[in-house]
């Protein structure tokens, strides 16, 4: 979905970007028309063999650990079949489970994809309650995981905590603050505030630049920030008639009519252009587009950026690991998810890979608190993500959370950036969106 890069995309510009915390190397994934799938016991000499199925880059392999647990455990061996994009992966990953075979021992879900797979296939999932911790774990991102009777189906690596990425040579030009801290509190709690710092700067914005990439990162962070979304808690649709989601719609229309945002579609090339002549001056920003920055920017770029705490925090992106119960290593592979995702593990992630842990206790390691970023300077993103993290809202989930954000972007949204009414937008999004969800 355009909604968010591909995982892929995610983190191997992250791993460019994050040039302090070491960089790895992407290895190489198997073929996209290749599921994943296929479990068995025996591994070289007679050792139990671990599979993953995985999409894109979760990144344990390139940080070491799996090289780690099998020198911890000597009868263990791990391997892994990586599909690159969850597009193709995820499609198959169901139609395994609803077959009950051809898994492998643990497989990840990409989160746009959890609650699905919470709400119908929870029966053919091992309860990781039992094994992981989680007091170790964001409330929220537990919550995401864990059906309605208590069974914890998957463990959280990655998340996506949001935050404002912002131009201080481009702030300073349009007579704004520069100070991150100063920035923070003019628009604390408020989204229309953020909006109207967005005129200031258009009042001496340097020429040819506006104040936010696109219409699709603003509504994105406002209704990332929101408990109730698309869907209620009882799993009924209800972004037409939830006043948050109108809000969010109308907020963004009113920046674009305004010339506020740019008039590109996120993660297209026309806007990765935008990031390279520096065409806006601020984004929404989780910890994994500060590599995308990275990957697009020239190299006078860096250390012009900051970072802000967004107006309220909100999460985008990251994924689980579950461990199909049909598995023949079911017990191994439970332990072993639970030790990919525990803290410690998730910090050295984000030492070697930038993945942003979904455990607080790793908040509090060298890795996260001193981290720090070419393209931010001396900014303590390490500290400012934890807080957005530690703050964001237990989300209400639904299944088709991914087309209905990307119905609101392109199909609404962006229209009013290209001329269109508020009004006509949002009757093309929701036409769009109900054709969509009727599939």
């Amino acid at each position: 979905m355009r909604a968010a890069p591909s995982r892929t995309a995610r983190k191997a510009l992250v791993i460019a970007a994050v040039a302090s915390l070491g960089a790895g190397l992407l290895a190489g994934c198997a073929d996209d028309g290749d599921d994943g799938s296929g479990s068995s016991s025996e591994g070289g000499g007679g050792k139990t063999k671990i599979t993953l199925g995985l999409f894109g880059t979760f990144g344990f392999e390139e940080a070491g650990l799996y090289a780690e647990y099998e020198k911890l455990n000597p009868d263990i061996d791990i391997q892994q079949t990586v599909v690159e994009r969850n597009e193709n992966y995820y499609p198959a990953l169901v139609n395994h489970l609803t077959t009950n075979s051809g898994l492998q021992d643990i497989q990840g879900v990409e989160v746009g994809n959890i609650a699905e797979i919470v709400a119908t296939q929870s029966d053919k999932l091992m309860d990781l309650s039992k094994y992981g911790k989680k007091s170790d774990f964001l409330d929220w991102k537990w919550a995401q995981a864990t059906t309605k009777d208590g069974q914890t189906i998957g463990l959280g690596t990655d998340v996506g905590p949001m935050a404002i990425c912002y131009r201080k040579d481009l702030f300073e030009k349009a007579g704004l603050p520069t100070d991150r801290e100063e920035l923070g509190k003019l628009w604390a709690g408020s989204w229309d505030k953020f909006v109207e710092v967005g005129q200031d700067y258009k009042k001496k914005a340097p020429s040819g630049t506006t104040f936010l990439d696109s219409p699709g990162g603003l509504i994105q962070a406002i209704l990332s920030s929101e408990t109730e979304r698309f869907y209620d808690s009882s799993g009924k649709v209800i972004y037409k008639d939830n006043p948050a989601v109108k809000a969010a719609f109308d907020l963004t229309a009113k920046a674009a009519q305004e010339k506020l945002v740019g008039n590109q579609t996120q993660f297209q090339p026309a806007w990765d252009t935008t990031i390279a002549n520096s065409k806006f001056a601020a984004m929404s920003c989780p910890p994994w587009m500060l590599g995308y920055i990275k990957g697009k920017s020239k190299p006078d770029a860096a250390g012009k950026w900051d970072v802000a705490a967004a107006p309220k925090s909100g999460n985008w992106g990251g994924s689980f690991l579950a461990v199909p119960k049909s598995g023949k290593n079911t017990e191994e592979a439970a332990k072993l998810a639970a030790w990919l995702t525990a803290p410690e593990q998730q910090a050295k992630l984000f030492a070697k890979q930038g993945s942003f842990p979904s455990t607080p206790p790793a908040y509090e390691s060298a890795a996260v608190q001193s981290a720090k970023n070419d393209m931010t300077g001396d900014a303590p993103i390490g500290e400012i993500f934890a807080a957005a993290a530690k703050d964001s809202p237990v989300q209400v989930i639904g299944p088709k959370d991914q087309i209905i954000q990307q119905g609101l972007t392109d199909n609404g949204v962006i229209l009013v950036a290209q001329g269109k009414s508020p009004e006509e937008a949002w009757k093309t999004a929701t036409k769009t969106i109900d054709n969509n969800l009727d599939q």
